[in-house]
């Protein structure tokens, strides 16, 4: 194993995190304020998520949806995740686009349950779904943004989406997350992929 994948990596992730963090304080916050103004509802969402090793965690996200919002969940067993969600607040309309309600997974990347580049993680029902080698995905932390998260993000049906971080996994280096670092910027700008598109079932 290269010294990237133990060391060098967690080394990147402390120094974007840290260097993130005044940045990421100043929209937490003004977005924080819009949320509780809209239906005075909590502004975190502490989502639970599964990560590396299988092991349970704690992923912290800007609420983007009605308060007790139910799991709408797709045939192939993903979360739906559509233009035209009912479930989605306005200001958690423009966070989904802007992809601004992640910014407190930069906590977990500090915490060390999550990378800044590397698979987006799934709910225990979603894993309990995997199969074959989809399960390989869990070899690695989970991150902010990732191989599946710039190359479609949430329009390739799920399947597809596993299958590129398993790809992901067998490829992992300094080169690649820092090529998937900057295609983020693109991604998010361009406001593509964000929603799921038809059938997403293999």
């Amino acid at each position: 194993m290269s010294f990237y994948q133990p060391y060098g990596k967690r080394l990147c992730d402390l120094a974007i995190s840290i260097v993130a963090l005044p940045v990421v304080a100043v929209i937490v916050g003004v977005l924080g304020i819009a949320i509780k103004l809209e239906d005075r509802g909590p502004a975190f969402y502490n989502a639970p998520r599964v990560g590396r090793g299988g092991r349970a965690f704690t992923m912290y996200k800007l609420r983007s949806m009605k308060v007790n919002a139910p799991d709408l969940v797709m045939e192939d067993g993903s979360t739906y995740n559509g233009a035209d969600d009912p479930r989605m607040t306005r200001v958690g309309a423009f966070m989904r686009k802007t992809s601004l309600d992640e910014f407190p997974q930069f906590i977990n990347v500090l915490i060390g349950n999550m990378s800044v580049v590397g698979p987006r993680p799934d709910l225990q029902r979603e894993t309990d779904l995997y199969r074959g080698d989809e399960h390989r995905k869990l070899e690695v932390k989970p991150g902010i943004t990732g191989y599946a998260a710039v190359f479609g993000r949430n329009s390739l049906p799920w399947r597809a989406r596993l299958k590129l971080d398993v790809e992901y996994v067998d490829r992992v280096s300094f080169p690649l997350d820092l090529k998937i670092f900057l295609m983020t910027f693109s991604a998010v700008f361009k406001q593509e992929g964000i929603y799921v598109e038809g059938d997403s079932s293999d």
